[in-house]
């Protein structure tokens, strides 16, 4: 049995700025029925500042999704578009005082609501559902949406990805679809290397090698997926490094360290320890 908090009781039971409104600015509609879970998200807009007005919501789904709509929608009110669009799915989880964790996908549902109302509000364009390549059959979910939930939320197996996003809760087809996209996304894929010298380095020779390696071999790789990474020193073989971006909180943070001393090893120095500050 889930485990409720107050916050999301109370507004599962007495949802805030249920409706729709009448000739809105913008509108956002995420979701199928026939696959569970659907959202329409309406804004009124004042189009001198850019400020949401107001906010209602339709939604066909479990306590979980009334409740991250009703969530949403007091998160947006008051706030500018440029704002709204910061707030992401954990902030609607913790504004509920939390969501269990199967129930995730709730808040990934409000979360693409307010992208999608805020694209038609600046009459942008969403790629069309059907020329997504769609990974799980069963909830519709394409690939493009798992990379990014997974992401933006630091999700590295297949069970929070069906959590997050449905996929993968039903037959089962795709589960090996999504297991090699999530090595992909979070793997540090070999690239072309330079070629060193492997005579025996001076001091500086090695720091030089090692400041390049990282600058230019593995920084680039990281930040491609929303990561960093800041050399801070080197002494002797020990060369210390502190992660930045979104490796300050990935759980796979360490599988990158060994990568990166391995890369060290191979390309510098057998002796090479990679330490984090």
């Amino acid at each position: 049995m889930w485990e409720y908090s107050d916050k999301l009781k109370e507004l599962f039971l007495n949802p805030k700025n249920a409706g729709e409104i009448e000739n809105p600015d913008a509108v956002g509609e995420v979701g199928n029925i026939t696959c569970g879970d659907a959202l329409k998200l309406t804004l009124r807009i004042d189009k001198n500042t850019n400020k949401i007005l107001d906010a209602k919501f339709q939604t066909f789904g479990c306590a979980s999704a009334i409740a991250s709509s009703s969530a949403l929608t007091e998160l947006i009110i008051g706030k500018t578009i440029e704002e709204a669009e910061k707030i992401t799915n954990k902030d609607i989880a913790d504004y509920l005082g939390g969501l269990p964790k199967e129930k995730m996908h709730c808040s990934v549902m409000g979360k693409e609501a307010l992208e999608a109302a805020i694209a038609n509000y600046r009459g942008e364009k969403k790629q069309p559902y059907e020329e997504e390549k769609i990974i799980c059959h069963c909830f519709g979910v394409s690939e493009e949406k798992i990379r990014k939930v997974a992401l933006e939320n630091h999700l590295t197996t297949v069970d929070e990805i069906t959590f997050f996003t449905k996929a993968g809760g039903g037959c089962g087809a795709c589960i090996k679809d999504i297991e090699e996209l999530l090595k992909k996304i979070w793997s540090i894929k070999p690239a072309p290397q330079k070629i060193y010298p492997t005579k025996k380095l001076s001091n500086l020779q090695k720091i030089a090698m090692i400041q390049d390696i990282i600058e230019n071999d593995i920084r680039p790789k990281l930040q491609a997926d929303g990561g960093d990474l800041e050399l801070i020193d080197i002494e002797g073989n020990k060369v210390i490094v502190s992660l930045r971006a979104q490796c300050t909180s990935c759980p796979m943070s360490n599988v990158t360290l060994e990568d990166i001393e391995n890369k060290l090893k191979e390309l510098v120095s057998p002796d090479i320890i990679v330490e984090t500050t």
